[in-house]
């Protein structure tokens, strides 16, 4: 069973764990599969709280896709986010990144 597989198995028992959804958004990702990744980062980001992680990781493969725009927006979202929850360490991560590829 490939990891995919494996966390694919433990979501259908828990699918509303956030880690397990963001490991399969990062497997997916490393697959080339991203579109469906963006769509499950899209969901923690919509999460009450949202997910500080998925922000970031959506914003570096929205760039490596070279969809800057979309980028920096979700980016900026994940600035305040993450001010807003007290993660200061993702916040200065989230400032960098967007300086670099602003």
């Amino acid at each position: 069973m490939t990891r995919r597989e494996q966390l694919e198995s433990m979501l259908a028992d828990s699918p509303e764990d956030t880690f397990l959804r963001y490991a399969l958004a990062m497997e997916l990702e490393n697959e080339g599969e991203n579109e469906r990744s963006l769509l499950l980062h899209r969901g923690l980001i919509e999460d009450d709280p949202p997910y500080v992680p998925s922000f970031f990781m959506s914003g570096q493969q929205l760039a490596d896709l070279e969809r800057t725009e979309e980028a920096v927006e979700i980016l900026k979202q994940g600035v305040e986010q993450a001010g807003l929850q007290g993660n200061d360490h993702a916040k200065a991560e989230m400032i960098s990144f967007i300086q670099s590829i602003e």
